[in-house]
């Protein structure tokens, strides 16, 4: 047994509901830890309740086109079988972005590695979009080769040259790769300040503008300080076996980590401001993914961290450089029974349409994944069981989005699986390697309907799956979704199902990037719904910078911008299906119709 970690920093005395929940945290029951230290419920699924009178889950028809799309690289994540150590588990992440300025989304898969003889033959992928869901690999063309044991991706335009760059996490150094604007990339981690000094284990990342200056800074999520020589061996301590049977070691055992926090100086050259921006952390934390949010409406990025049998970490923007830690006394470190939990993957989205941005986090099996509801001011409570979302205890969590797959106005939510064991099913009949796909679809009432077995085979379909990310790729006013599959070629999953109408919103700098925190609001009637320009999420993924807001039956929107400095933009009537282009100071530069490109 082990009782919940204690909070990170001290209640402010003003703040009576933070006393409150930190006097509820002593009274609740300690958690269990399983044999292999991850901290589980113990909690039963609970029934899925029926559809009220009146009601009708719309038509979903998901199928995965990744092979006649051309997407066949295969995942490299250590050993198929006997792995040995947990660098060989976390699987790696995807990123959705126009590398080329074309308009068409393309695909960056991150690859890791293999120890031994095997070592640094892995490549990445990097897939051209050619249109009508077609992709060409153009990784050897575009100058990227292999770069050690990857992890996790973002994006973002580090200099404001209106190409994209993108950050990608290793077991080992960053690297940056720059993207030269002619199709191809060189990593300059080492010129700009982003070479890790040592061979460091960072996991997701983000780019985000935290102190307003108009230029992009980094944040990584770090993971365990991992030397395979001083590793155990799967059996070799009791944080090595699982249900009496032998596995790879860790987190739990293992020395964890803080975060990190790069400064850019304007330049597109980094410096480390972890200490002085308030974001290291004790190092006491297995850091996930990170998630970036303006959570109190404030005007200024906060950061949420999923951390991996520890507790979630809550960074709160202070406005003057610097960062609060507030996991504890916002309700985010835990869940609602007072246990920390195995998250892996995270995604913002207003579920409930109050205008705050909620939370939702996968955990490991055994256990259910975690909607955190936006109270405000930086408060949230774990709605899990009374959204509907506690009735799968089964399936381990990775890769996870709040997207409208229907396109009525209201965000559901879509979850990647796959256990870490390979062949746990030879001993523990429960569990599988591969495990099938989750979708909830938004019921409109505050709560969701689990409705993966009705939402087509790409949902059922079984796989070891890891990052994940979603983006319009045939510019039809429909998001797909990208999957990562450990061992495997990715999964690109189309919906083929209903759906209402819709408006794809690109939000651009005065330079002309992508504009990253900015936070957008869609008005049809009395009704608004709101999300942001985000980097990173997912689990260590990057999803498409082009915000999606399903319109339902509406036929024109009302479109408002809150940019990253506070100034605002608004238009009026703008026609549902298309995808506008707004920069600051310019106004709409683009309106296209979405094409009529049919699954």
């Amino acid at each position: 047994m082990m009782a919940p970690a204690k909070p990170a920093v001290p209640c402010r005395p003003i703040r009576l509901v933070c006393f409150l929940a930190a006097l509820t945290l002593v009274a609740l029951p300690l958690p269990s830890i399983s044999a292999q230290g991850i901290a589980v419920s113990g909690r039963r699924a609970q029934p899925r309740k029926p559809l009220p009178e009146g009601m009708r889950l719309p038509q979903m028809a998901y199928r995965d086109i990744a092979r006649e799309a051309g997407l066949i690289g295969v995942n490299v994540s250590g050993a198929e079988q006997g792995k040995v150590y947990i660098v060989e588990t976390t699987g790696t992440g995807v990123a959705i972005l126009d590398y080329d300025n074309d308009g068409l989304m393309d695909l960056f898969f991150v690859n890791g590695d293999r120890l031994g003889d095997e070592a640094g033959k892995s490549r990445h992928h990097l897939y051209r979009n050619l249109g009508e869901l077609k992709f060409k690999d153009v990784t050897a063309d575009a100058g990227i080769g292999h770069t050690g044991w990857g992890q996790g991706v973002c994006a973002g335009d580090v200099d404001n040259d209106t190409h994209t760059d993108l950050l990608v996490t290793h077991w080992g150094s960053h690297v940056l790769l720059r993207n030269q604007g002619d199709g191809t990339f060189r990593d300059e981690a080492k010129s700009r300040g982003l070479l890790s000094p040592g061979k460091r284990w960072s996991t997701g990342c983000a780019f985000l503008d935290y102190d307003r200056d108009g230029d992009l800074d980094l944040f990584v999520a770090n993971y365990v300080r991992f030397d395979p020589a001083k590793t155990p061996k799967p059996g070799e301590s009791e944080e090595c076996r699982w249900k009496g049977v032998p596995v790879l070691c860790g987190p739990r055992g293992l020395p964890p980590e803080t975060m990190s926090l790069y400064r850019n100086d304007g330049k597109g050259v980094f410096e480390d401001v972890s200490d002085a921006a308030g974001v290291t952390v004790p190092r006491e934390y297995y850091g996930f993914t990170p998630l970036t949010a303006d959570f109190d409406d404030d005007g200024w990025t906060d950061i949420y961290v999923a951390c991996d049998s520890t507790a979630g970490l809550l960074y709160h923007n202070q406005k003057d450089g610097t960062f609060e830690e507030v996991g504890v006394i916002s309700g985010t470190a835990y869940n609602v029974d007072g246990m920390e939990q195995a998250g892996m993957g995270v995604t913002a989205g207003d579920y409930d349409r109050d205008g705050k941005l909620d939370i939702f986090k996968t955990n490991f099996s055994s256990d259910t994944h975690t909607l955190y509801r936006n109270e405000g001011e930086m408060f949230f409570t774990d709605e899990t069981i009374r959204a509907g979302l506690a009735v799968n205890t089964q399936y381990l969590g990775w890769g996870t989005a709040f997207l409208d797959v229907d396109q009525d106005g209201w965000k559901d939510i879509f979850v990647a699986n796959g256990h870490v064991y390979p062949g746990i099913e030879n001993t523990s009949p429960s569990e599988t390697f591969v495990q099938r796909r989750l979708l909830y679809w938004n019921r409109r009432d505050g709560s969701f309907h689990d409705a993966s077995g009705e939402a087509g085979p790409a949902i059922s379909a079984k796989h070891s799956s890891r990052g994940a990310a979603v983006g319009d790729l045939d510019n039809d006013g429909s998001l797909e979704i990208v999957v990562v599959n450990m061992h495997d070629a990715p999964s690109l999953l189309t919906n083929g199902g209903e759906r209402g109408g819709a408006l794809l919103v690109q939000a651009l700098t005065a330079e002309g990037r992508d504009a990253i925190g900015a936070r957008i609001r869609v008005t049809t009637g009395d009704q608004a719904q709101i999300d942001e320009v985000r980097s990173g999420g997912y689990h260590i993924s990057q999803s498409d910078f082009r915000v999606h807001f399903g319109l339902g039956s509406a036929g024109a929107a009302d479109v408002e911008i809150r940019w990253p400095d506070g100034r605002t933009s608004r238009f009026e009537d703008v026609d549902a299906g298309h995808w506008i282009v707004v920069q600051q100071g310019k106004g709409m530069v683009k309106k296209t119709p979405f094409s009529s490109h049919e699954d």
